[in-house]
């Protein structure tokens, strides 16, 4: 079956929506939330995929990023303006409830939107991020570094020491990424490495290093990984970068203290009653998961929860896309069985 995917705006007195679309206007809902530093085409192996059974998928370029809204200031980045934006998609849809899928900074989004507004929320899925993380703020996720691979002397920010570089130089950091977009593009998207278990990874030497390609600041030219990215797509992501920089991109990381408060005034304590998922990605040692405490607070807060693990670093859309559409499909089927298409 040949699925198009096709591009649509929603404009507001405070926020564009540019998005992809696939699969019947009628189906169930799906909406797929991205992450730093991508664009919607990063489902752009779900899309279709979950289209085909049936299901309307939708993935929206988020605030900063693609063709939506580039606000200029940081609190235009916090948690709050990120899920309201999501809420006028759902609305834009007709619709009251959503699936919604999250990856990196798309699932503290994704987990916002069930904690604080569980009555647009069919059920949630994240990757990579675990619910009670992120959405509560960098010293709530500091507090679950695993100090055995990371001594508080040493890492004292642990494999978050890149967010506080971001705090402690955002114009050094930005300047970074954005003085070659090609090759930032290419240096990042790059498969999970099973060496790297066990070991500090390349987060936690953001600040020694004075940014993420050290005293140089500009990305090396290294090989494109086609494990995880095309030529075309690297262009489409270099060309994004290039036209909007990264200040919208960064700036997500400029808000932990307005997330944590927000996070405290989530509904039912932040307990989830929906069906959750959680996929963690074995080889993603920045947002580690499955030795660490990263995700400790789930099954108490997710009485329906269900857990994955995929071998992939932490581009895990991107990187084994046949995996997690499997998950994906076998989740929605087994778990939110009156959402599937025709139920």
């Amino acid at each position: 079956m040949q699925i198009t995917i096709t591009e649509h705006v929603t404009r507001s007195g405070r926020h564009t929506n540019h998005y992809l679309a696939a699969g019947p206007e009628d189906g169930p809902l799906l909406i797929f939330v991205h992450g730093w530093p991508e664009l919607s085409i990063s489902w752009r192996h779900q899309l279709p995929a979950l289209a085909a059974l049936g299901f309307r998928c939708l993935a929206p370029d988020m605030r900063g990023y693609g063709r939506s809204s580039v606000p200029k200031r940081h609190e235009d980045y916090a948690q709050t303006e990120i899920v309201a934006d999501m809420i006028e998609l759902l609305e834009a849809q007709g619709a009251e409830r959503a699936v919604w899928v999250g990856h990196d900074w798309g699932a503290p989004v994704v987990w916002n939107i069930a904690s604080h507004h569980p009555d647009r929320c069919r059920a949630v899925a994240g990757l990579c991020v675990p619910y009670g993380c992120l959405e509560h703020g960098l010293d709530a996720a500091i507090a679950l570094v695993d100090r055995t691979v990371y001594p508080e002397d040493e890492f004292p920010a642990g494999q978050w020491e890149y967010m506080r570089f971001y705090e402690e130089n955002f114009a050094h950091a930005m300047a970074g990424f954005e003085a070659n977009p090609y090759n930032t593009a290419k240096a990042l998207f790059r498969r999970g490495d099973p060496a790297g278990r066990g070991k500090p990874t390349r987060t936690a030497f953001v600040r020694k290093s004075g940014g993420w390609f050290g005293p140089e600041n500009t990305a090396p030219d290294v090989p494109r990984d086609d494990t995880v990215i095309s030529e075309k797509d690297l262009s489409i992501y270099a060309a994004a970068m290039t036209r909007n920089g990264f200040f919208g991109a960064d700036s997500y990381y400029m808000n932990h203290g307005a997330n944590a408060a927000y996070a405290k005034t989530a509904m039912n304590g932040g307990r989830l009653e929906m069906p959750v998922l959680f996929l963690a990605a074995r080889y993603d040692y920045t947002c580690e998961s499955i030795d660490s405490d990263l995700a400790k607070a789930m099954p108490d807060l997710c009485p329906n929860l269900t857990t994955r693990i995929i071998d992939s670093g932490h581009w895990m859309a991107q990187e084994k896309p046949a995996e997690v559409n499997a998950a994906l499909t076998h989740w929605l089927a087994m778990q939110v069985a009156e959402a599937w298409p025709g139920a």
